[in-house]
C-alpha cells in the first residue's frame, strides 16, 4: 500500500488547503503538535487513511464515505489494522 499512499500525497495537499476538508487540516495540526511526528509523517498517516477508504470503496462497491474517512483521521496516530 506504500505506493498508493505516496500517490495520494498530492490529494492530501489539496485537502489540507481546502476549506471543504477542514477536518484534514485539523488532523494534520493535531498530529504535528506531537513533537515525535513531523509534517511528512503526518501527511503519510493521512494518506494512509485515504488509501484505506479508497480500498474499502472498491471492496464494497460504494461511494466515498467522508464520515468514515474523518473517523479514521480521528483515530490517528493509530493506523487501521490489517492494511
Amino acid at each position: 500500500m506504500d505506493e498508493i499512499v505516496v500517490a495520494l500525497l498530492p490529494a492530501i495537499e489539496e485537502q489540507l488547503a481546502s476549506p471543504e476538508t477542514a477536518y484534514v487540516k485539523e488532523a494534520f495540526d493535531r498530529l504535528t503538535s506531537d513533537s515525535e511526528i513531523d509534517d511528512e509523517e503526518a501527511r503519510h498517516m493521512i494518506a494512509f487513511c485515504l488509501a484505506d477508504e479508497v480500498e474499502t470503496m472498491k471492496n464494497e462497491d460504494r461511494q466515498f464515505n467522508a464520515d468514515r474517512y474523518q473517523m479514521l483521521l480521528n483515530l490517528l496516530p493509530a493506523l487501521p489494522e490489517g492494511r
